[in-house]
């Protein structure tokens, strides 16, 4: 964006700035007095004109003002921005709630304490677990075609799952499985197990195939699904934003998509790869209900290796100079309590 010269970047500045304080589309006559400039309504005019044509600001409806674009707050965010210093009341208070103690605790505080300090949804990732070794596996006839799997991990967690076969299997059959899978996989993660089986496998009996390959696919998924969880807090202080609540079948996507958890986890295992903060303004999320969203990441830490993500989600008009901070310093104060306590 070089091509703006100072005067479009001090007038776009203050367009952003107003616009986020008081969310009403911004007029010549109100950025003529709030940017110092000495400047007549109609060279204002002009300039907005050119901003407009360059999609950082619209005009929404019949409204004489304008208000910014995704695009418009991306260039404000990475160029125009003076980020704020936070109260030391706001970090003491961090900081008497995220300390050393039973690791999930933490984590829920450091989701509520972020939904708290900006007002929208506060989000913790937990920690995913490294993959689960196996120390035993189970198969128990529930009826013709359902077996139920239970995977026994080498630290004591139990997992069901319910399999859909083909055919019946006998109880003899079942066993032979799972004796086959205990003597060839205990030790191995599914994902090893994968590996080790593929040529196995194929030397099988083709009806026993169809069994040992649901099991380890279950299995995997059932892994999966305990690694990959989230804390979230103030998600309902989302209904009182005008700007997301405006929009009820945009609001009911972004609920599901909460419950659903898939999308949301996979951008914050995106931010797990990135260093310090990270903005997603609309659709540069990737993911559909956040286009009307802003979502503020950063990673944290467990004795120098990067184990998670927190995040703040809220509307597009959010004051980022202090979002920005709350979650850096979050993200902080967490790794530092987490590796305390290791």
């Amino acid at each position: 964006m070089s091509q703006l010269d100072q005067r479009s970047q001090l007038l776009l500045k203050t367009l952003v700035e107003r616009y986020i304080a008081e969310g009403q589309p911004v007029g010549s006559r109100v950025l003529s007095k709030q940017s110092g400039l000495e400047l007549s309504p109609a060279t204002i005019r002009n300039v907005m004109s050119d901003l407009e044509e360059m999609g950082l600001i619209t005009s929404p409806h019949t409204s004489a003002g304008r208000i910014p674009t995704a695009r418009g707050y991306r260039l404000f965010v990475d160029t125009l921005l003076t980020v704020k210093p936070l109260a030391q009341t706001e970090v003491r208070e961090l900081e008497s709630h995220i300390h050393p103690d039973e690791p999930r605790r933490v984590l829920s505080a450091a989701s509520s304490l972020l939904s708290e300090l900006t007002s929208f949804a506060g989000i913790v990732a937990a920690p995913r677990r490294e993959a689960a070794k196996v120390r035993q596996i189970e198969f128990v006839s529930l009826s013709d075609t359902r077996v139920l799997l239970i995977i026994v991990t080498m630290g004591g967690d139990v997992q069901n799952r319910i399999l859909f076969t083909q055919r019946p299997y006998s109880s003899s059959e079942l066993v032979t499985a799972a004796n086959y899978l205990n003597h060839h996989c205990a030790g191995l993660a599914f994902g090893e197990m994968v590996d080790h089986l593929r040529s196995e496998l194929v030397q099988l009996q083709q009806n026993m195939t169809e069994l040992m390959s649901a099991a380890i696919s279950a299995g995997q998924d059932a892994m999966e699904d305990q690694g990959s969880s989230y804390l979230i807090s103030g998600e309902r202080k989302l209904l009182e934003v005008d700007d997301i609540s405006s929009n009820m079948s945009r609001l009911r996507e972004l609920f599901r998509m909460f419950e659903q958890k898939s999308g949301l986890v996979q951008l914050l295992d995106i931010s797990n790869r990135a260093e310090g903060v990270q903005l997603f303004i609309g659709g540069e999320s990737g993911i559909s209900p956040l286009d009307e969203c802003s979502v503020v990441t950063a990673p944290y830490e467990v004795d120098g290796q990067v184990v998670g993500t927190i995040a703040v989600i809220g509307p597009q008009r959010m004051a980022y100079e202090r979002v920005i901070p709350i979650v850096d310093i979050t993200a902080r104060l967490l790794s530092n309590a987490l590796s305390g306590q290791a």
